[in-house]
């Protein structure tokens, strides 16, 4: 144990209280000068660290014992934020914009918890920024002649860079750059800063993509040293090297991947064999052999975490001398591997296996296309060209689809969401927006990675050994029970209260509703209630797939966690169970670290590639503002209505841009409700909407709706009976056709329904009646009725004089009815104390 974690272990026990460092020197029984400078060094280390905190009293404790609590700001363009707590399950605290005491997006922060705020969330005040978690920005120059700004692209930043002149360097006006920050923000003062790096003209072709690579501080050239490394590997495998593995270079084997992939790391063989089983072989790149631990290769990789893939570019996690080369299982080349045998029975249950070394040549590389158009549209030219083949590639349909049969009858949940694939040209500019299919090609690799996986994850974890696991927690049990609570509303309950509802149930509600109207809300506010996989030190499980043990090993190339898992598997093959306490104990120590590490890089790359997605749609959308298109509604909230087209792209329906009446947000309902005609809008509506608007900088895109097609039938029970909420409350089935908005809820006859008036109309009404109760001296003779009147008039039409009485009548109205709601409360008043 070091002298931190004594120190820590001490401050943490139940007796512990607050001691200066002379008490702390007395507990330790410090005899020496030497000892008690090292106290003090560790004391400074750990403060500075957040772990430990000094008092005004120079006395010390751990923040948990001092009604603090140590997170991540994530902060909001409003200027309050949410501090992401490092305490697991602990749930996050709102810090309001005049609390953050100088913090930014990013920093690791020290928060004191106040009080509970609405609906029961904490809300606390910022203490201390323990490390700044952003040290460079990315923006557009603006230059203000004697100084500049740089407007950030992260707008949770919330203030704008202050560039004194000297510090422009050679920056204009317009420019994409990258600013240092040299002065954090005090209560009202920007952040001050220096330009270190010009990308270009923020209109010029590739710097919007590269802006967001710089934003997200990813890697792209890779330094001299992994270069050196990379270019010393092999272009082939040796005899020598293949002394002491399994050959497997007679199996009949392929790739099956997309098109274009260039980095070939997973390769799969099926067998009949003579007991009627089937041996299903999947062989990974052996990246480990290639990538030793503690190298160059090592270390970035490390530092990269998993290659990202943008829209126009691949950012890789090894260098392509490695990934597209002597690791990439390309046709008729020998290649190294690890394999996993799993003999299968008639229904897919695994009856043994096997994990190794090995050596194997494919025998082709297949995709996706292919092996789609042999299987399902029976192309008679790929059959024959790959006639040896089409046996395995059938006993493969075979066991795919088994394999997830009984993947969906033990719970695991299959959200079928469409994923979006851009186009674009040579300058980046999209042309097109397109899907990724999944087609039967893709189960197959996708049902035979989940298998190997599943089978090395469960060896290792009966090993007890350190080892790295993917995980998926189960659902926090109050969002679980709201969305409970909310399927209800179409007729749909689970049995099961909280955590205890089995992942079976959801993939049967999935299944239920699949093809229904209300599949797309379902689908999503089931999806918003899970929690975010993640790699752990620990086998806790993956409640997504229903399976208990689950890991990553399929793909080294793009994932370091993958490579760590073949470490594990290489280790144990070549020592078995005589690994040494202090290697056990260096991998007891690191797998968190490196787990958390992994998973803060998987986020950090799915937000880049999500914002180089939201730019590409924008750009796209930009050339077709004023077109219209007809979307369903995938988002509800209280300023308005998220609507997604076709093609996958979504914007914005703002609550202003419904002018038919005023609407009010249902939480539990997930809809937008008119106060007056009753009229909804919920997720998996079918809307027609306009492109009003297109900002690429912020990457938004604003619709209006121009008219709404046949409702989507499930505001009610599960006989799809609609169900209209009117404001108040209660809900009431409507006839068939229009919906009736009479008081009793029965349709009126057709000869006593009152026709619609439009407000300007009914205004007009009790304006001609106040005329005619003794104003005409003061206002002038009445106008008539308001029906069919021409003097009621648009907005905007009529001359100043008319618009001026219209608001000069509009606001005497106004304050009239609040003086007069004003008197009823102060004789209520009166009453009550008489």
């Amino acid at each position: 144990m070091t002298d931190q974690e004594k120190i820590l272990a001490f401050m943490r026990e139940q007796a512990y209280h607050p001691m200066t460092v002379k008490e702390l020197e007395e507990a330790f029984e410090l005899k020496d000068s030497a000892s008690f400078k090292e106290l003090v060094k560790t004391l400074n280390a750990l403060e500075a660290s957040g772990e430990v905190i000094r008092t005004r009293a120079n006395r010390y404790g751990v923040p948990e014992k001092m009604n603090l609590v140590r997170g991540r700001l994530q902060s909001h363009p409003k200027g309050f934020g949410f501090i992401i707590p490092e305490t697991p399950d602990m749930e996050d605290i709102y810090v309001h914009a005049n609390d953050m005491n100088g913090a930014i997006h990013g920093d690791t922060v020290l928060v004191r918890v106040e009080k509970e705020a609405g609906g029961n969330r904490l809300e606390g005040r910022i203490i201390r920024v323990v490390e700044r978690g952003m040290t460079q920005v990315v923006g557009t120059f603006k230059d203000e002649t004697y100084y500049a700004f740089v407007i950030p692209d992260e707008k949770r930043i919330g203030k704008d860079i202050f560039i004194p002149k000297n510090a422009y360097n050679g920056a204009v006006d317009g420019h994409k750059v990258v600013a240092n920050i040299v002065r954090y923000p005090e209560g009202r003062v920007n952040p001050e800063g220096e330009i270190v790096e010009i990308l270009g003209h923020k209109n010029d072709p590739g710097v919007d993509i590269l802006s967001i690579i710089r934003k997200f501080n990813l890697p792209e050239a890779f330094p001299e040293d992994v270069l050196a490394e990379a270019e010393a590997a092999p272009d082939e495998i040796t005899e020598e090297e293949i002394k002491g593995r399994r050959d497997l270079r007679d199996r009949m084997m392929v790739t099956i991947d997309g098109a274009d992939a260039k980095d070939l790391d997973d390769a799969v063989s099926l067998e009949v064999l003579e007991n009627g089983n089937v041996r299903l072989g999947v062989h990974i790149a052996d990246v480990s052999y290639y990538v030793r631990e503690k190298s160059a290769l090592d270390n970035e990789a490390y530092r990269r975490g998993t290659s990202v893939y943008l829209v126009d570019r691949v950012i890789p996690m090894l260098p392509h001398r490695l990934s597209n080369g002597i690791c990439s299982l390309n046709p008729k080349v020998d290649r190294l591997t690890i394999s996993c045998d799993m003999e299968m029975d008639q229904n897919a249950q695994l009856v043994k296996y096997d994990i190794f070394l090995s050596v194997i040549r494919t025998n082709e590389r297949m995709t996706y296309a292919d092996v789609r158009s042999i299987l399902e549209d029976k192309d008679e030219a790929l059959i024959e060209k790959y006639s040896e083949l089409v046996p395995m590639f059938q006993e493969m349909e075979k066991l795919a689809l088994k394999l997830r049969s009984k993947r969906m009858q033990r719970g695991a949940i299959d959200f079928d969401f469409r994923e979006a694939k851009i186009y674009v040209n040579d300058e980046g500019t999209p042309t097109d927006i397109g899907f990724r299919t999944r087609s039967i090609a893709e189960q197959i690799i996708e049902e035979f990675m989940l298998a190997a996986n599943e089978t090395v994850a469960e060896h290792f974890h009966w090993m007890k050994q350190p080892f790295m696991y993917r995980i998926h927690e189960d659902p926090n049990a109050e969002k679980l029970m709201a969305f409970m609570e909310f399927i209800t509303n179409f007729g749909y309950s689970i049995r099961g209260k909280g955590n205890s509802v089995h992942p079976r149930a959801l993939q049967q509600l999935l299944e239920e509703v699949k093809g229904t109207p209300e599949e797309i809300i379902i689908s999503t506010v089931m999806l918003r209630s899970m929690k975010q996989a993640r790699y752990d030190a620990e086998s806790l499980g993956h409640y997504g797939l229903s399976t208990e043990f689950y890991t990553h090993f399929t793909s080294p190339i793009r994932r370091y966690p993958d490579l760590i898992v073949h470490r594990r598997i290489r280790e144990w093959i070549e020592q078995g169970n005589n690994l040494s306490e202090k290697r056990l104990a260096y991998w007891a120590e690191q797998m968190p670290i490196i787990a958390e590490h992994a998973s803060q890089r998987e986020r950090l790359a799915v937000d880049a590639e999500r914002e180089t997605d939201d730019l590409k749609k924008a750009e796209f959308m930009k050339e077709r503002v004023g077109e219209e298109f007809e979307g369903v509604i995938s988002s509800v909230t209280s300023f308005g209505l998220f609507v997604e087209l076709p093609n996958t792209i979504e914007g914005l329906v703002h609550i202003s841009f419904l002018t038919d009446d005023y609407y009010h947000y249902h939480e539990k309902m997930y809809a937008l409700v008119g106060e007056r005609t009753g009229k909804q809008y919920r997720i998996g509506d079918v809307v027609q909407v306009r492109v009003a608007n297109v900002n690429v900088d912020e990457r938004t895109i604003d619709f209006e709706i121009v008219g709404m097609t046949k409702a989507a039938g499930f505001r009610g029970s599960r006989e799809r009976t609609p169900r209209v909420i009117d404001g108040r409350g209660t809900g009431r089935k409507p006839t068939r056709g229009k919906q009736d908005r009479s008081r009793g809820g029965r349709p009126e006859r057709p000869d006593r329904q009152k026709a619609k008036k439009h407000p300007a109309e009914i205004r007009q009404k009790y304006k001609d009646r106040r005329k005619g109760e003794g104003n005409k001296a003061s206002r002038g003779p009445a106008s008539g009725p308001a029906t069919g009147n021409k003097d009621v008039l648009p907005i905007g039409q009529g001359g100043e004089e008319a618009q001026g009485e219209q608001q000069k009548g509009f606001w005497e109205d106004f304050v009239r009815s609040k003086k007069k709601s004003r008197k009823n409360v102060v004789s209520q008043a009166k009453r009550k104390r008489r």
